[in-house]
């Protein structure tokens, strides 16, 4: 399906737009074709009737210069004619997609009932964009991430992002779906044979986790013998973007780069955090990570390529 060689040296796990932002840094200072990502699918549902998934799309419209940067996910320039008509005609419209993304979206659908997988629609999606970076699903089996809420109601993650803009209250997050799902082969090929691992700065509970949860992805990467590096996505005890603030305190963790290395402890063995969050560097190094603060707020993909730059450089000194 996919045209990758013995080399992909860097796999990146990835979900959102955190992820988005930093691998636009990183395939500046590696070349694209050399960079596989494995991509939370964790979010995926049909809307309007077509398939939507939300982080391989935010990834690939990223890579290919084509991301809605003031959202940080659609496509940008895009209208929104066909939505705009399902409201007037008196259809629920909270998730808001664009007429051209629809129109990728449906030709998934469409791929996957003619007997297509996910990964040849993802596969199929980038090259059509012209992105030379390989995007892997974590798996092709349905694997919602569900968000249990106090007051007893179980939302699809999409819901209680978008429709209920992700408020307090969360009980639990519940991956049961992707921990019985079959990894994707290529997934795990892929991570097999990197030289370099890295995990993107997304939300650690509800992108990265359901990736890890997939059976043989945890297995994989310990068998790799190249070390890991981790990006916080938490700077100064705050996300950047997202509710990992709410889903953190959720699981019990604590909101802090440090509370991110506790939870990604023995799996990675190196992390790059802010400059602002220098101060946790010598604890999070008493966890056996090794660690750099750096500027990691990626308000330019040219930082984000400073960030990618240092997380090779940890890498490198790790080897």
């Amino acid at each position: 399906m996919t045209d990758r060689a013995a080399a992909r040296p860097v796999v990146a796990l990835a979900g959102g737009v955190g992820a988005s932002r930093f691998l636009r840094g990183l395939v500046r200072v590696v070349a694209p074709a050399n960079v596989s990502t494995v991509v939370n699918t964790g979010d995926d549902r049909e809307f309007y009737g077509v398939h939507v998934a939300p982080d391989l799309d935010i990834v690939t419209y990223a890579l290919a210069g084509a991301v809605d940067s003031a959202r940080g996910y659609g496509l940008a320039g895009d209208t929104f004619a066909l939505i705009e008509y399902l409201e007037q005609a008196g259809h629920d419209t909270w998730f808001r997609l664009g007429d051209r993304d629809f129109a990728h979206c449906l030709d998934r659908t469409l791929q996957l009932r003619a007997g297509a997988g996910l990964g040849q629609c993802a596969d199929q999606l980038r090259r059509r964009l012209g992105v030379a970076t390989e995007i892997l699903p974590m798996t092709e089996d349905p694997a919602p991430t569900l968000v249990a809420m106090q007051d007893g109601r179980v939302l699809h993650f999409e819901e209680y992002l978008v429709r209920e803009r992700a408020p307090d209250g969360v009980a639990s997050v519940d991956l049961r779906a992707a921990s019985g799902a079959a990894p994707f082969p290529a997934a795990l090929e892929a991570i097999a044979g990197a030289q370099t691992l890295l995990v993107c700065p997304s939300n650690p509970v509800v992108s990265i986790g359901p990736i890890l949860a997939v059976p043989g992805v945890r297995d994989a990467i310990a068998a790799n013998p190249n070390p890991v590096v981790a990006i916080s996505p938490i700077i100064g005890g705050k996300p950047v973007k997202g509710p990992a603030d709410r889903l953190l305190r959720a699981i019990g963790s604590e909101v802090s780069a440090r509370g991110v290395a506790k939870l990604y402890r023995g799996l990675v063995q190196g992390m790059v955090i802010d400059r602002v969050d220098a101060d946790q560097v010598s604890e999070i190094e008493a966890l056996g990570i090794r660690c750099r603060a750096v500027d990691t707020l990626m308000r330019t993909p040219e930082i984000a390529a400073q960030v990618a730059k240092t997380a090779l450089d940890l890498v490198a000194s790790l080897r």
